[in-house]
């Protein structure tokens, strides 16, 4: 008998970027050699290796439990992987001898039956990401798995309310309960599909995001469409939305941050770092709402922007102030416009601000530790501008047209947002009568230069 004592400290691993096992503790040492495997080879766990996979290629911090075979023994485990800079961070817990017997939970009957009549299954994390798309549907409905995974659901689907303005998926993730009858289109091709999908939990009863399934519709279950072009977003979404999601999302964030702050007594440093994850996922989702709140707004035909005397470098202060502690936390340095200078132009205040927060808040996040986040000004002709320039990788010039798409981001599989923000930042300085320009190369960092039109003093 192998010695699983439960509550012992989790076990601690490191692996290397291309996923072989740098070093470990030694119960985690011991259960891998157990396995067949050795230091400086892949993980012989199939059930953590398979866990690290994922974790490569999306690039996100994830926690399942898992149970695995030890010599005549199961064993019940909590895994966590997150990436970090040399490659993946393994800690491991639980370590409780057989898996404990518990009745078949509902939401797994209900996924049987969702699974029984699909035409092909997809999942997704609490954020509402894409972890698992069918491949034989991708196959042949015509789009990539593997560009889509990682991406908010949104990326693959084109959601369709249900004819009263709301939209089950909404109300499902909301509730954190099944749904039924969601349908939509898969984007970039002529197929619809009907939705349903049970909420699935983690190991300590939380929120993981849902185990979907697709029906495909035939033509004749799809209602005539006229020939215009749909919007993406129907119209009054972004207030559904709203209306859906940002409840329940704040008390969401709220109770994650002060079970993480142990405001009501300390914890398991395991769950605090699980509360952490569910307040990050929150605050990561709530962004997506934003975004999409954005993205409905400015594609209206009506979508109109107020002009107004502002002070570009005031705003720049401001929105570099607003990224202070992100900067700090990834030891970023953010060398803003002094109070002595001043930048007069004509704008939207909040919309300025909106896209400044988005290009410094991208710089920072590409930035190397030590790095430093720059933000110029600088006049162009008329034109009044801000560059935010970064220390990062760079971005190649055949991407640099990519990344103000919707949905647009050059690497898929990279931690990072909806790929919506430059698309809306851009959208949003058009509608200013400026622009969003960007300069960069590989191993070069990246300026983008924010353009709106200037009111010059006399010199």
């Amino acid at each position: 008998m192998n010695d699983h004592r439960p509550g012992a400290a989790p076990a601690i691993g490191r692996l290397s970027a291309d996923g072989l096992l740098l070093d470990a503790e030694p119960r985690l040492a011991e259960l891998n050699r157990r396995a067949g495997g050795a230091p400086g080879q892949p993980v012989a766990v199939p059930q953590i290796a398979a866990l690290v996979r994922l974790v490569q290629r999306l690039g996100i911090a994830l926690t399942r439990p898992i149970v695995a075979a030890d010599g005549e023994d199961d064993i019940a485990l909590t895994v966590r992987a997150e990436p970090d800079e040399l490659g993946i961070r393994l800690e491991v817990s639980g370590w409780q001898a057989g898996a404990p017997w518990e009745a078949e939970p509902a939401h797994r009957r209900e996924a049987d039956f969702l699974r029984s009549d699909a035409d092909w299954l997809w999942t997704t994390d609490a954020a509402l990401h894409l972890t698992h798309v069918s491949d034989h549907a991708a196959a042949r409905l015509g789009f990539d798995p593997q560009a889509v995974l990682g991406q908010p659901i949104t990326r693959l689907f084109a959601l369709n309310d249900d004819g009263d303005g709301g939209f089950p998926i909404l109300s499902a993730l909301a509730a954190q309960a099944w749904f039924d009858g969601q349908e939509a289109a898969i984007r970039g091709t002529a197929h619809r599909v009907r939705l349903s999908a049970v909420p699935r939990a983690d190991a300590n009863g939380q929120f993981a995001g849902f185990d979907g399934a697709a029906r495909d519709l035939s033509p004749g279950d799809v209602p005539a469409q006229p020939d215009e072009v749909a919007s993406d977003l129907p119209d009054g979404f972004s207030r559904r939305i709203g209306r859906a999601l940002r409840d329940p999302l704040g008390r969401i964030i709220a109770n994650a941050d002060s079970m993480s702050a142990q405001a009501d007594g300390p914890l398991r440093d395991d769950y605090v770092a699980y509360a952490a994850d569910i307040a990050s996922a929150g605050r990561h989702l709530l962004g997506l709402v934003d975004d999409l709140e954005d993205l409905s707004a400015i594609e209206r035909a009506d979508f109109a922007v107020a002009v107004e005397d502002l002070d570009l470098a005031d705003v720049a202060r401001r929105a570099a102030g607003l990224l202070a502690v992100r900067a700090a936390q990834g030891d970023v340095r953010i060398e803003r416009p002094s109070f002595d200078e001043a930048m007069p132009a004509s704008g939207e205040f909040r919309r300025v601000l909106q896209i400044l927060v988005n290009l410094i808040g991208n710089a920072v996040r590409y930035s190397p530790p030590g790095g430093t986040v720059w933000i110029l000004l600088e006049r162009d002709g008329d034109d009044a501008c801000v560059i935010v320039g970064d220390q990062g990788k760079g971005i190649a010039p055949a991407d640099q047209e990519r990344i103000f798409a919707k949905f647009g981001r050059v690497d898929p599989t990279e931690a990072g947002g909806s790929g919506l923000g430059l698309y809306i930042a851009r959208r949003l300085a058009r509608a200013m009568r400026g622009d969003i320009l960007v300069d960069s190369a590989p191993g070069q960092g990246a300026r983008f230069v924010l353009m709106l039109p200037g009111r010059f003093a006399p010199d």
